[in-house]
């Protein structure tokens, strides 16, 4: 794996190989990143050509460019001139083997138009005593960027949470990060209650982990709002892991936010019809987030539920910015989403298999069952219906189905990882596009 993007000590950049970049140079596209999301540029933000489906003639070229394809997707969605807020990214090395790469994440930022984000480490090898390596990593990687990257801290509860916390607000960070899976506490910890009372003091967003991994979590978080009603609290992930409860405790409930940085349609479209527009961020969650999946999975789901562009551009931005900002935060309206979702049986099997598949993928196995096949087959129960949306899902799947067929003939172990990635992307964007079809 590639070291961190940067010395935690030099103040400069130190530029390392970048494993996707180099994957893509080396199949002779920037695969997905187009400069500037509304410009139809011929050239990737390194100069290299873009490439079209087929015109590479083997599995990782054909994917790569139906992948950057897509950019003409989020291109239609969103709103004419848009700006992006990502509200939950990543830079350093993960104890998973996850990296976040800073030289890669400029390249995305730029050419997605992500003007601003909230940046943090990952769950790094040397987080101990207190992450402070990692966070120093972070204020410096901030410290760096011209204003795009705006710092969090990230804290262990069980190693000076609220001396670490200090330490950092006093250098620079203006956000708090907790992690309850990876550090191992719930959200009735008694020790979050001094955390919570400094992010109020300070006026600092806290930012927990609402995704897979956890019990139920609302009632401890609502009670520590309750106690602390000038705190701003951010649930990623939609809060998946407790959403009906977290919908139930925190919609209308000025200050607190969700970001939409999970891989399920169904999960945004459900939490779409929960939550008010005013209270959602959008979020990548990179290195483990990728594009364009994910401003299509948001921005598809969001017009599917019948989003309007200004509220669209406050999901995108807005929302994100004034709690970067400190200016008023939003007053939340009503949710704007569906509260059931009927699938003909042909959609609806094609998700069955694609969900096994993404099992299958995280655990880099082969599709030793024929999911995928399967999935691919039952294209022609819809095709009558929903020829177009058909057609773009077939050719995705197929795709995909060729490029995992190959990942044992992969000998380097970090080219093989990426090309499961890419992989994984071609079926997210599939299962985007069975949950959204409309006839």
């Amino acid at each position: 794996m590639p070291g961190i993007a940067r010395s935690p000590n030099a103040g400069t950049p130190r530029t390392d190989a970048n494993r996707m970049v180099t994957a893509f140079r080396r199949a002779g596209v920037v695969g997905g990143l187009v400069p500037g999301i509304g410009n139809e540029s011929a050239t990737g933000p390194l100069g290299e050509p873009r490439a079209r489906v087929g015109e590479m003639g083997d599995p990782l070229g054909t994917a790569l460019a139906l992948s950057a394809r897509y950019n003409d997707e989020v291109r239609r969605l969103l709103p004419e001139g848009a700006d992006v807020f990502d509200a939950h990214l990543h830079l350093g090395l993960d104890i998973d083997g996850m990296v976040g790469d800073d030289d890669e994440l400029g390249q995305i930022m730029a050419a997605y138009g992500i003007s601003r984000a909230f940046v943090f480490c990952l769950d790094e090898p040397d987080r101990h005593p207190a992450f402070r390596a990692a966070n120093d990593r972070t204020l410096a990687f901030a410290a760096h960027s011209n204003g795009r990257l705006i710092p969090f801290v990230r804290l262990d509860l069980n190693e000076s949470p609220i001396e670490e916390a200090t330490r950092c607000l006093d250098a620079g960070a203006r956000g708090i990060k907790l992690h309850p899976r990876a550090q191992g506490f719930g959200s009735n910890d008694a020790r979050l209650a001094p955390v919570f009372e400094l992010a109020a003091e300070r006026r600092v967003p806290i930012l927990i982990h609402g995704g897979r991994g956890l019990p139920p979590i609302a009632d401890g978080l609502a009670a520590l709002m309750e106690r602390n009603p000038e705190a701003v609290l951010i649930i990623a992930h939609a809060g998946i892991a407790d959403m009906s409860a977290l919908a139930t405790a925190m919609a209308g409930r000025k200050g607190v936010f969700f970001d939409t940085s999970t891989w399920s349609a169904i999960d945004l479209l459900a939490f779409y019809g929960r939550v008010p527009p005013e209270q959602i961020l959008y979020a990548s969650d990179y290195p483990y987030g990728q594009q364009p999946a994910s401003l299509f999975i948001t921005a598809k789901t969001a017009r599917y539920a019948g989003w309007t562009d200004e509220q669209m551009r406050a999901l995108l931005a807005g929302n994100a910015n004034a709690i970067a900002d400190g200016t008023s935060l939003p007053e939340p309206t009503s949710p704007l989403g569906p509260r059931e979702l009927a699938l003909a049986f042909g959609l609806a099997r094609i998700h069955l298999y694609l969900s096994m598949s993404t099992t299958l993928l995280w655990t880099r196995q082969q599709d030793a069952p024929g999911v995928l096949g399967l999935a691919i087959n039952a294209c022609a129960d819809a095709e009558d219906v929903y020829p177009e949306a058909i057609g773009r899902i077939r050719e995705l799947l197929e795709t995909a189905r060729d490029l995992w067929e190959t990942l044992p003939e992969i000998e380097d172990e970090a080219d093989r990882f990426d090309a499961g990635r890419l992989t994984f992307r071609l079926i997210l964007l599939a299962d985007v596009e069975t949950i959204t079809a409309t006839s």
